[in-house]
């Protein structure tokens, strides 16, 4: 409901916010109605983006903004939660509530998957789906679109044709970014090039398939909004169910989510959009830094730009180092971050023989850190590709640091919460082949042919429960049989009130997790997690819909911090680390052939987006920053020179003339002869000639 609209509080609850922040907050508010601008707000790491956007949601709601026609797009769950929670805090300060009392919630807060699902939920009966549909997590679309590659013949090839997961990638990457299917393989699949009439016939009957079995994956959810924000009418009611569109990480979105913004309000009229084009990392995702670099012209009025640039991370040496990085791009929204946390200490540039060399020097500085009061939780080790942290992880299992790197086995792969997801899903849509053909598969006596039988029953049957209870299974699994009717029954039983169903589910299933797993008792808690997490959501329906879109990050044995540790140093990729900060920050092989990694360098775009990413792993330091560069790597089974030594050069992003803003360094010797000495012109000659021999 709406809340009306009171003075500010003697107390100013926006007293907290710079300039900057506040004109973002205030921007066109009090204008007449239709007036509102498009606002983009460039916000620089460290700035304050959330409390800027939470603290504007809570304006538009103080003068009156109906919560309920707010949409607020971000990249996770936990994300629009916080900024939720933020904005009620500054409504309770501004209308004066005490205790619990609620002012507002936003009920179209979510990620952009999540609001996808449930407009097409919505809108279903309008667009050709059916309100019943399920959606497919990643490893589901893989195994439909192997099962649909299998069934047309493309797996009979006499030569090698890609996998099911190439496959999804590549139609995925075609859908995101809009890009025709030859265009897409050219730049990111070359490979594959040979295969694209195959592929073509693959996607459609992959589509054809998707639709028969009242399946979505994730790509439709934006698809099939984007298509209803550019149909004439369709697009404008969309428009019309909100007043104010915000948009989070901006610089992270598609092609697509692009179009539906614009679709639904294409003269931008109360959207805002934050973020930052230096750091745009993800176009694997299929995101584009153009999206928020034209944004200003995408609409047909002009959006108004502010730009946050002060930083309340970072010391002023580490803001100049990563300042100069991200001034040399070729094109971008000009910034220059500041802080006013001065600092004598500047960033170190560290040069090191080679990769042991340097998995030793970090250890040594983690506990030199440690020793003078900065935990190993404050510590972060970043990298641009995973593998490049395995020198480090022996050296630190070696001296006992105990370590978290972020990865690992994703909750949604494991077995066993698959296994339970997919009786519920089969249970809400007996149409998905997908889930029916594993969950049949549970049960001893039954294999593929039989599970075939039984979905093809199914498929053709006008009640599925019917279908169940009729279907002959082999004579072996008649009493494990039986069972499973009883549960497919209760659980199509209408009235059935959610979190029931997952009760049922669980304690059909712990028999079968028993007699297939050894460790049954550590993935019985994995199940338990997941029972618990249930409980939280409305219907089974919404469960499956949101634990697909915004999963738990990993299984409680296979992941997560040292069980018997309490302080533990963080090894991640730089990808994974974008968001976080840490008061020391050690940035790995910051050598070409690294950052830039050798596979990312074949035109502009892909370059500068390296030297983003390096940025990136360079902002996210508070205190100390150290970027090393090893001198020698050993590369393994290379095509014509085998195994081989190579040497490499400095980053071509830290430049002569970047140098003055680092304290350069040499290791000299591993153990004894410890020192960080300036680097001597004659050495920093050395290692570029024998670089350049190298690279020939």
């Amino acid at each position: 409901m709406s809340v009306v609209a009171v003075p500010v509080a003697p107390d100013d609850p926006y007293a907290s916010l710079n300039r900057e922040q506040r004109a973002a907050v205030e921007h066109d508010i009090g204008a007449q109605e239709g007036v509102s601008r498009p606002l983009l707000v460039i916000a620089g790491a460290g700035s304050g983006k959330t409390s800027t956007l939470a603290h504007r949601v809570a304006r538009l709601i103080q003068s009156g903004a109906d919560p309920q026609r707010i949409l607020l797009l971000t990249f996770s769950r936990r994300a629009a939660s916080e900024m939720t929670h933020r904005a009620g805090s500054v409504l309770h300060r501004v209308l004066g509530l005490r205790g619990s009392q609620a002012p507002t919630s936003l009920p179209w807060a979510g990620t952009f998957h999540s609001i996808g699902a449930r407009l097409l939920r919505q809108y279903a009966g309008r667009i050709g789906l059916e309100e019943s549909f399920t959606i497919h997590d990643r490893g589901d679309s893989e195994d439909l679109m192997g099962m649909v590659r299998h069934d047309i013949g493309l797996t009979q090839t006499q030569k090698r044709f890609p996998l099911k997961g190439t496959c999804l990638s590549i139609y995925s990457r075609v859908v995101n970014s809009r890009d025709p299917l030859p265009l897409v393989l050219q730049s990111t699949f070359p490979w594959c090039n040979e295969w694209e009439e195959e592929l073509k016939t693959l996607f459609g009957a992959y589509v054809d398939a998707k639709q028969e079995q009242n399946v979505l994956d994730y790509d439709d959810l934006l698809l099939f909004w984007s298509e209803m924000a550019a149909d004439p009418e369709l697009g404008v009611e969309l428009g019309e169910l909100f007043d104010h569109v915000l948009v989070d990480e901006y610089q992270d979105t598609n092609r697509l989510q692009a179009a539906i913004i614009t679709g639904m309000k294409p003269d931008g009229r109360g959207v805002m959009v934050v973020g930052d084009d230096a750091q745009s990392i993800y176009s694997f995702r299929g995101a584009t830094v153009r999206n928020i670099l034209d944004f200003p012209k995408q609409f047909s009025q002009p959006a108004q730009m502010i730009t946050l640039d002060r930083n309340y991370r970072s010391t002023q040496p580490i803001l100049d180092a990563s300042n100069a990085v991200i001034d040399a791009a070729l094109e971008r929204h000009a910034k220059n971050l500041w802080t006013d946390k001065v600092s004598t200490a500047l960033p170190q540039l560290v040069l090191i023989p080679d990769e042991a060399e340097q998995a030793r020097w970090v250890c040594n500085r983690i506990l030199e850190h440690r020793e003078a009061g900065i935990a190993l939780t404050a510590q972060a080790v970043l990298f641009r590709a995973a593998s490049h942290s395995a020198a480090l992880e022996l050296e630190l299992i070696r001296r006992n640091i105990p370590f978290v790197k972020f990865g690992g086995l994703k909750f949604l792969e494991a077995s066993h919460i698959k296994d339970v997801l997919a009786v519920l899903r089969f249970a809400q849509n007996p149409s998905g082949r997908l889930a029916g053909f594993r969950v049949a598969q549970l049960i001893p006596g039954i294999g593929p042919a039989n599970a075939a039988k039984l979905l093809d029953a199914v498929g053709e049957a006008a009640e599925p429960v019917l279908a169940v209870e009729q279907f002959v299974a082999p004579t072996k699994s008649s009493g494990d049989w039986q069972e499973f009717v009883d549960l497919f029954r209760a659980l199509r039983t209408p009235g059935l009130r959610w979190p029931a169903d997952i009760e049922l589910v669980k304690n059909w299933y712990m028999p079968h997790l028993e007699r297939m797993h050894d460790d049954a008792q550590v993935r019985a808690a994995d199940v338990e997690q997941l029972a618990a997490l249930a409980g939280g959501y409305g219907t089974r329906e919404n469960f499956l819909a949101e634990i697909t879109l915004d999963p738990p990050e990993a299984t409680s044995d296979r992941a997560g911090p040292p069980l018997l540790d309490e302080d533990y140093v963080i090894l991640s990729t730089i990808h994974s680390s974008k968001g976080q900060e840490w008061k020391s920050v050690h940035v790995l092989n910051v050598v070409d052939g690294c950052i830039p990694s050798d596979m990312s360098t074949g035109n502009a775009d892909d370059i500068e987006e390296e030297r983003r990413l390096l940025y990136v792993a360079m902002t996210r330091a508070k205190e100390h920053l150290h970027l090393v560069v090893p001198n020698r790597f050993f590369i393994k089974q290379q095509a014509q020179m085998g195994d081989r030594h190579v040497y490499a050069a400095r980053s071509r992003f830290i430049s002569p003339a970047m140098l003055k803003h680092f304290e350069e360094c040499v290791w000299i010797t591993a153990d004894t002869q410890k020192s960080r000495k300036p680097m001597p012109d004659s050495v920093r000659m050395l290692v570029r000639d024998r670089a350049r021999k190298a690279w020939k």
